[in-house]
């Protein structure tokens, strides 16, 4: 028998601006809360709308111990990094880099999006690197919308699309180095679903868009709030109020390691930290070529 979570707390999204001062909205890191093992950080990218020649994005910037995933609602992002990869996000892709060892990377919008404007909608979720892959060597999964497994309840009413995990008897394409799901939901009014979602994860649900009723209570909450379940079963319920609900379902199996952080580097121990530092500082990390 199916046992449906309740919720633990909820935790408000931080308005803030990151990288060369593009708004993201940021229910954690806060003072509220650190880290979600084995999640680092979450971030709303926007909404918002640029005119011709406003949008920002974050210039070259390292990374080392994790990986960084970045999935495209609205606009589009180019991206390149110190080995050399580059491309362009649009809306509905996703990027899973896994720095690893440490590569230098930025994301700048679309330099055809920023001359023109229009609106940026995305999110970026940090994913923890178990220390046994704290150094191995970077990677991207660059996985276009329409590689992205899709599925729908046979009414119609709820639609996923998953980026990682298992749902409604589909399976992701991107492989991640510990089990993680990830997934975008979208509920007709009136519509609910029943995730199954295994014990050992520890699970949230981030409403983009819409009031919805979460958890075994049924609680209503709205957009931009992360619901945070507890342990206390084997499935999540979603379920949208009398307009469409748009929320993502986001979880993995903590790495219950220490976690020491310094910006864009995230390790197991202070002198790891400090090596990272000296590496990125010596050239060791790369440069990207503008």
């Amino acid at each position: 028998m199916t046992t449906s979570r309740t919720i633990r707390h909820t935790i408000a999204a931080v308005r803030t601006l990151e990288g060369g001062g593009f708004v993201v909205h940021r229910p954690f890191p806060t003072r509220m809360l650190m880290d979600f093992d084995p999640f680092l950080l979450l971030d709303e990218m926007g909404p918002i709308d640029y005119a011709p020649g406003e949008a920002k994005g974050a210039p070259d910037h390292p990374h080392r111990g994790f990986e960084t995933v970045t999935y495209m609602l609205e606009g589009s992002f180019a991206h390149k990094d110190s080995a050399g990869h580059r491309g362009v996000l649009r809306p509905g892709d996703v990027q899973w880099m896994t720095a690893g060892a440490g590569v230098v990377h930025s994301e700048m919008p679309d330099p055809a999006f920023a001359r023109a404007g229009g609106r940026v909608h995305g999110l970026q979720l940090w994913v923890n690197l178990p220390r046994r892959d704290k150094m191995i060597e970077p990677r991207y999964q660059e996985m276009p919308s329409e590689r992205i497994p899709t599925a729908s309840t046979s009414d119609g009413k709820v639609r996923v699309k998953v980026i990682a995990g298992e749902a409604l008897g589909v399976k992701a394409a991107i492989e991640t180095r510990t089990p993680i799901l990830y997934q975008h939901f979208t509920l007709q009014p009136g519509a609910s679903i029943v995730q199954p979602v295994p014990s050992a994860y520890r699970v949230f649900a981030y409403p983009l868009s819409g009031t919805g009723r979460y958890g075994d209570e049924q609680r209503e909450i709205g957009a931009q709030r992360m619901v945070i379940f507890g342990d206390d079963g084997d499935a999540v319920t979603l379920s949208a109020g009398d307009e469409p609900l748009e929320v993502l379902l986001i979880g993995g199996v903590p790495l219950n390691e220490p976690v020491v952080r310094h910006g864009p580097f995230v390790m197991n121990t202070e002198d790891e930290i400090r090596q990272a530092i000296v590496d990125y500082q010596a050239g060791r990390m790369g440069e990207i070529a503008h």
